[in-house]
């Protein structure tokens, strides 16, 4: 009998629903492959469901999510439909707390060819992982903050439940990499703890965790001093751990390593549930146009599929999602098909498409 998951589909805003579409369509490729079956779950949230009916994240939405197997996503917002108080309509960070997703994943890799902004990456590996915390942070204030005629105040929480989950899931990781040959067995605490209490407390924990973990190393780094590392020598690093805010800034970094957000896929791990997702936003500007950059969403889905299988205890899954991955980067050495965003002039379509035909070559 072959192994079924059932995935929750949030095609959201912009274009979501066009990077949508050929990812789907290489899941079902990849599962019958790889004797997977998956059937997907198309629920509704949004800024233009919220513009429609008033609901961002209707509660039958939400109790979707949390009944599937995973949840794939889209992209979510639009810069002119606001709450009342002038925030964007952003679901997905209502679903991190809602499922309590604290582990942020933003994998940065350059496969081998694939240009960077950075000159010295040429020739080199560049595979790490920055694990952001998504449910408390700075954006634990998310629609409490205060603000008066003459100040506003958002407060930053961290706490030790979080933090200790956070930093066991960040040292397993490292662990994982290690064993597989993509990581150097070392974690890196990213933090500001020479002026901000919070962040000492933070660093505290990450500490007696790593006591945990003598076959692993581990150090720490200003986020500032972090910034130009990521710069400077992004092959050096493995796996980072960091506040809320301080990922939200430096996944944006990580994406510019490789080329763009069109490259950045995320997941969004939680003890039972997880979320996969582009890092980048809905990009109203070019919906409709066939003109954007599927690349993102189908290495999110990839992770979805090695996510799955690690949970799951089903090889099958992990080379899967394997070899999906290693499609998109073989699309990306050759330079098929990249779209405008990459420098080329793909569609969307002719973008998935070469991923098809990488597929073949990986199976072959």
């Amino acid at each position: 009998m072959k192994p079924s998951f059932e995935i929750a589909v949030f095609e959201g805003d912009g274009i979501g629903p066009e990077i949508m579409k050929p990812t789907l369509e290489l899941l079902d490729r990849i599962a019958g492959r790889h004797g997977l079956s998956l059937s997907f779950n198309e629920v509704p949230a949004g800024a233009a469901h919220y513009a429609r009916t008033g609901e961002a994240l209707p509660v039958s939405s939400l109790e979707a999510a949390r009944a599937a197997d995973a949840i794939l996503l889209g992209a979510m917002g639009l810069p002119d439909v606001r709450y009342d108080d002038g925030t964007e309509i952003s679901p997905q960070i209502d679903l991190r707390k809602e499922l309590d997703l604290y582990a942020g994943v933003r994998p940065v890799t350059l496969a081998a060819g694939q240009s960077s902004p950075i000159a010295g990456a040429k020739g080199r590996r560049v595979d790490f992982v920055l694990i952001r915390e998504s449910t408390e942070g700075l954006f634990w204030s998310l629609g409490k903050g205060e603000v008066s005629e003459d100040e506003a105040r958002e407060t930053l929480v961290i706490t030790r439940k979080t933090s200790e989950k956070l930093f066991r899931f960040a040292f397993n990781l490292a662990a994982q990499r290690k064993v597989n040959g993509r990581g150097k067995g070392r974690v890196t605490c990213v933090d500001k703890a020479n002026v901000f209490r919070a962040f000492a407390f933070f660093r505290s924990i990450f500490d007696e965790e790593a006591a945990r973990h003598a076959d692993l190393q581990a150090d720490h780094a200003y986020v500032d001093a972090m910034a130009l590392r990521m710069v400077q020598a992004p092959w050096d690093l493995d796996v980072l751990v960091t506040e809320n805010m301080f990922g939200d800034i430096l996944s944006d970094l990580g994406a510019g390593l490789m080329g763009g957000l069109g490259l950045a896929p995320s997941a969004d791990i939680g003890d039972r549930h997880a979320v996969f997702q582009p890092c980048h936003g809905s990009a109203p500007d070019i919906a409709g146009q066939g003109a954007a950059n599927p690349f993102a969403m189908i290495l999110s889905a990839a992770m979805m599929l090695e996510w799955l299988g690690h949970q799951n205890d089903i090889g099958a899954a992990v080379e899967a999602g394997s070899a999906l991955r290693r499609s998109v980067d073989e699309a990306l050495s050759r330079s098929l098909a990249l779209t405008r965003d990459l420098g080329g002039q793909a569609s969307t379509e002719e973008a998935g498409a070469a991923v098809v035909t990488m597929l073949e070559d990986v199976a072959a």
